[in-house]
């Protein structure tokens, strides 16, 4: 199973940026999707998730100016992102929670990144 983002890039302060994710391999179901990020330095944070058939789930910091959302068919998550701050400035991460082919519980998966630069 691989998980491959895109979307990150150098954007200026009050824009927007689209991140997509698309999981590929021997994927028998997905249950969740989601995105974290983590700062220079920092320890990785949760940004939103969304189950399959469930609500979307932001965290406090972009709860607003994100949207998360997915295309079941095509294994894939997007995020996007609205009025971008310099606070957000990171390697955004996407996760999905997927169960493969001759398994019976659920895996995490992690995607390489994307890094998003937020300039003044």
């Amino acid at each position: 199973v691989q998980l491959q983002a895109s979307g990150g890039g150098l954007v200026q302060a009050g824009g927007s940026l689209r991140l997509s994710c698309t999981a590929s391999g021997s994927i028998d179901r997905i249950n969740t999707m989601g995105w974290y990020r983590q700062r220079p330095g920092g320890e990785r944070q949760l940004v939103a998730y969304l189950r399959t058939g469930g609500t979307p789930n932001y965290a406090n910091s972009v709860q607003g100016r994100c949207t998360i959302s997915r295309d079941n068919e095509k294994n894939t998550v997007y995020l996007q992102m609205d009025n971008l701050q310099l606070e957000d400035t990171a390697v955004y991460l996407c996760t999905a929670d997927l169960v493969t082919y001759g398994d019976s519980k659920a895996s995490r998966y992690w995607g390489q990144g994307t890094l998003v630069t937020v300039s003044s």
